[in-house]
């Protein structure tokens, strides 16, 4: 439900707001702010940003930021520093990370002093002057936010009844049309920090909000800026020689991009790929996707189009009411979605045409091989590792992308039962998400007749589940009769490749039901001794 003065009273509303704030997670910070208000009675406090957002759209959030104001930097800290832990960071921007004492989860808020920026104009997020002022007006400090759904603030005055929402940008009104709208003039804005653009991105794919058409204008309009590089001279000592030597940086690290990308991704998979695509953005970061677009493929079994569309198709059916009813509506993984995206980057470079290869039709030989190392090298590049708590397993996603074509190689009655345990049973590699990723392939194939061809996709789901009945649990493989330790011991041999031999050759008579314990194990390996 959204929080609407249209819908619901003033009172109402800060009731509601009220209500959420004494929660168990949250009611030791509230406990301080009613010390700080009786320390210093000209205080004001002031809940701001991304959790008064989430409140009025009724999201859960954890994030919770503050802004005081007519308190001193110095009085402040002295003050908290008696209620629980603090850090300042940095003087000028009068930024603490506190702890409140009892609270034995460590949640941390952010607690700032109000705040003017001064943009340096590069459009590097870091590229900012900021300058703390605790007599600066409320107004002031929302100015220099980014989008209007978060340059909301709630004063927190004793009385709850008499909490005031403070909004000088409507931004409750752009969260009840669902609009992702800058602060002020748009390309101003990006200009400050080139990563709003991506952070606008990310929030329309999160909230499932309209970006505003000025808005949107201005992210088309600098979308190149995402790959500016800054050059800085400075003096560098070396020894005792002191040279001039240009400093090269990106404007926006990868790092930064790796998150907004990721966040937006895992969100929602098919609104990230267009307003990537339709931005500019997968022209500047990924340029290899768009080579997918008007690439042919054979319309006996591709009549959905070329491969971008497959691709947009395969994302679309990660969601779609049969893979949740496959996959009982697990969550998806992050390198699933980008394995997704990525599983066929390798049809472009391998398309082979009757018209200028000679070949009986369309054909892209070995394009999951190719694709896969394409992948790589993207993830690389954007550093998609790298954000803590969403970096993603790179090998992992290549991996998938290498594979995804595993149920089309061959007869898969006639497959090995070692060889599903290796890819579907695999320690390192997730097996399931291969089955996802097939399934969304095999979805988003669509030939003429328009039904998607699943019958290969059902007999390796047979064959998974003819080996799990081996285990008692039937979740599982069971395990090896026995190890190579127990190999060279039974039989008095030296550790080298024949040993990984007859483990694999007992593992096949296991997996084919035709030994069941240790014994059968031992009288079946004295043949190959």
């Amino acid at each position: 439900m959204m929080f609407s003065e249209k819908k619901e009273s003033k009172s109402n509303i800060l009731g509601n707001m009220a209500q959420y704030l004494e929660s168990k997670e949250f009611k030791n910070n509230l406990a301080v702010f009613k010390k700080i208000s009786k320390k210093f009675p000209q205080s004001e406090i002031y809940l701001v940003g991304g959790a008064v957002r989430d409140i009025f759209l009724s999201r859960s959030t954890k994030d919770y930021d503050f802004v005081i104001r007519n308190i001193p930097a110095k009085n402040l800290e002295e003050f908290l520093d008696q209620q629980g832990k603090v850090n300042l960071v940095g003087q000028t921007f009068g930024v603490f990370k506190f702890i409140p004492s009892g609270d034995h989860q460590n949640n941390q808020v952010d607690i700032a002093l109000p705040r003017k920026d001064f943009a340096l104009g590069t459009g590097g997020y870091r590229d900012v002057e900021i300058q703390s002022d605790p007599s600066l007006k409320i107004k002031e400090d929302l100015g220099r936010r980014d989008f209007t759904i978060n340059s909301i603030a709630v004063k927190l005055n004793e009385a709850k009844s008499n909490w005031q929402v403070v909004d000088p940008f409507n931004g409750r009104l752009d969260l009840e049309n669902k609009l992702i709208r800058s602060v002020g003039e748009p390309n101003e804005r990006i200009q400050e920090d080139y990563s709003r653009m991506l952070r606008a991105i990310r929030f329309a794919c999160q909230l499932d909000f309209d970006i505003e058409k000025n808005t949107w204008q201005a992210i088309k309009n600098h979308i190149k800026g995402l790959n500016e590089i800054s050059r800085k001279v400075e003096s560098v000592t070396h020894g005792r020689v002191v040279e001039q030597e240009v400093l090269e940086r990106r404007v926006v690290p990868h790092e930064v991009i790796a998150k907004e990308f990721l966040k937006s991704f895992k969100a929602n998979p098919v609104r990230a790929f267009d307003l990537y695509y339709q931005s500019g953005a997968f022209k500047e970061l990924m340029p290899e996707i768009l080579k997918m677009k008007d690439c042919p493929q054979p319309e006996n079994f591709h009549a959905e189009g070329d491969v971008l569309v497959h691709t947009r198709l395969a994302l679309e059916k990660l969601n779609s009411p049969e893979f949740k009813k496959q996959f009982r509506d697990e969550p998806l993984s992050m390198e699933l979605i980008l394995a997704t995206l990525f599983h066929d980057l390798g049809k472009p470079p391998t398309l082979q045409t009757p018209e200028r290869d000679g070949t009986d039709r369309i054909r892209f030989n070995k394009h999951d091989r190719t694709g896969a190392k394409i992948a790589k090298r993207i993830c690389q590049r954007l550093k998609l590792s790298s954000p803590e708590g969403l970096g993603i397993n790179i090998d992992q996603v290549a991996w998938l992308v290498d594979q995804h074509m595993i149920l089309v190689r061959g007869n898969i009655s006639k497959m090995r039962p070692s060889t599903i345990e290796k890819y579907f049973f695999n320690p390192n590699m997730s097996g399931k998400d291969l089955l996802k990723l097939s399934f969304a392939d095999i979805s988003a194939t669509i030939p003429p007749n328009g039904q998607s061809n699943f019958t290969q996709f059902h007999q390796m789901i047979k064959r998974i589940k003819e080996l799990k009945e081996l285990s008692k649990n039937k979740k599982e493989l069971p395990k090896s009769l026995l190890n190579g330790h127990e190999i060279i011991k039974e039989f008095n041999l030296e550790s080298g490749s024949k040993i990984g031999e007859l483990l694999n050759l007992l593992r096949e008579e296991q997996l084919n039901k035709k030994i069941k314990n240790k014994k059968q194990a031992i009288s079946f390996l004295k043949k190959y001794i």
